[in-house]
């Protein structure tokens, strides 16, 4: 059996950068990817959050295929026939190194394998892991078309569903309730066009959230993101939801009706779609964490669940790119000791624990059920539409006080509601 000292399963953020910073150490590392390329199979929205990654492989942050540094923050809510827009523009996100920027993964991942690649990493694509290889408990390798693989150490980072850390024991299958699924169009426009219609700047980008109609009163959202000339105009529902919609309703034809939004439609026009693909994304947060770690086997990425969902930030490439490097440098103690056990790699949680990536999902560990509130996807951005047009309507009768027209659709009844679930907002 051939025998490497580590694989990696999975060629994206987390796996590449695991094996960068393996290769960069003189450890051997090969990293077996399913899709035709690295990225193929990424629909991520398409933002990462830049600033938090500094100390993580800050070589590659000068040279990174970046699409448009993230100045202009947009919260859109859609109520069926209004839309309540809230626009934050900074300077100080602009500068360099810039908060975050938009990118795209086909683009991102094949760059990042060509650095791993380049430092000595291998890389196998159009190959799937079937299995790991256990040897008295301890795994040993892996499975893959056909052929057994030893390692030292496997990496998992096959994504949210994770099938390897579900064979590893470490996770047992998903409910419906904790993942969502992400439906995302690559639109191509001149540069020149997306600046006009969004009123950008030359290498100025926006993020636009929805919140809303356009799931229907489900748990979920939409994005869109402007790169360099094209945009990433996408949406996220959770399963349960789409489970359970009364009427059943099929998923794509959501993203259908959101591009048909009068809010929409006029930014897109005349772009063509040169991408389409779905994604399925972890939705449980800091409850839905495994424990990353075993006899020859970490976890990383989204397969770890490291993955976070704000409302108004939506995070996981970031985790996925530092949870890489982190898993990296613990299997490098480890290999200086000799000892691949789970009591020798445990001290991956450890590094976790003090980086950003464990701090922030604990931090905001209330999220969930936070945003486990319908009101939040169909009464609020109703209640923000009627209001706002019962206050800029002028009629033919008298005009009445912007106070009785704000009392005439935020009752005591409806203020004590808000009371209750701002109580559950203060939690994060």
């Amino acid at each position: 059996m051939e025998k490497f000292e580590v694989i990696v399963v999975g060629a994206g953020l987390a796996g590449l950068s695991a094996a960068y910073a393996l290769a960069r150490e003189g450890v051997e590392a090969v990293v077996i990817e399913r899709g035709d390329y690295p990225g193929a199979k990424n629909v991520t929205g398409g933002r990462l959050y830049t600033r938090p990654l500094q100390n993580f492989l800050p070589e590659l942050w000068r040279e990174t295929p970046f699409e448009r540094p993230v100045t202009n923050e947009i919260i859109t809510l859609l109520s069926p026939d209004k839309s309540v827009t809230l626009r934050f523009r900074s300077e100080e996100f602009a500068r360099l190194p810039a908060h975050s920027h938009t990118v795209l993964r086909g683009t991102l991942d094949r760059w990042l394998a060509k650095k791993a690649e380049e430092k000595g990493a291998m890389l196998v694509t159009k190959n799937r892991v079937d299995d790991l290889l256990k040897k008295d408990g301890k795994v040993v390798g892996v499975l893959a078309a056909g052929e057994e693989l030893g390692a030292d150490v496997v990496i998992v980072c096959d994504g949210a569903l994770s099938l390897m850390a579900e064979k590893a024991g470490l996770r047992s299958p998903g409910s419906p309730r904790d993942y969502a699924v992400g439906f995302k169009e690559i639109i191509e426009l001149p540069s020149q066009t997306i600046d006009d219609r969004f009123g950008l700047k030359p290498e100025e980008g926006v993020a636009n959230l929805f919140l809303g109609d356009l799931t229907k009163g489900r748990f979920g959202g939409g994005f869109l993101y402007t790169n360099r000339s094209s945009l990433s105009l996408g949406l996220v529902i959770r399963i349960k939801d789409l489970a359970e919609g009364n009427p059943p309703k099929e998923a794509p034809l959501f993203l259908d009706e959101f591009k048909e939004r009068p809010e929409i439609a006029p930014l897109i026009a005349g772009g063509e779609t040169v991408e389409y693909s779905a994604h399925l994304i972890s939705e449980a947060g800091y409850a839905g964490l495994i424990r990353p770690f075993a006899d020859g086997l970490l976890v990383a990425g989204d397969a770890a669940g490291f993955s976070l969902n704000v409302g108004l930030t939506v995070r996981g490439m970031e985790f996925a790119i530092a949870s890489g490097v982190i898993a990296a440098q613990a299997v490098k103690q480890a290999r200086e000791k000799k000892d691949f056990s789970a009591t020798s790699l445990s001290v991956y949680q450890n590094m976790l624990a003090d980086s950003f990536v464990l701090k922030d999902l604990k931090t905001f560990q209330h999220a969930p059920d936070f945003l486990d509130n319908p009101r939040l996807f169909q009464h609020y951005p109703q209640m923000a539409g009627d209001l706002l047009q019962n206050l800029f309507t002028v009629g033919p009768e008298p005009r009445q006080k912007f106070s009785t027209a704000v009392w005439e659709k935020v009752t005591w009844t409806e203020t004590w509601e808000i009371l209750k679930d701002l109580q559950k907002g203060l939690k994060i």
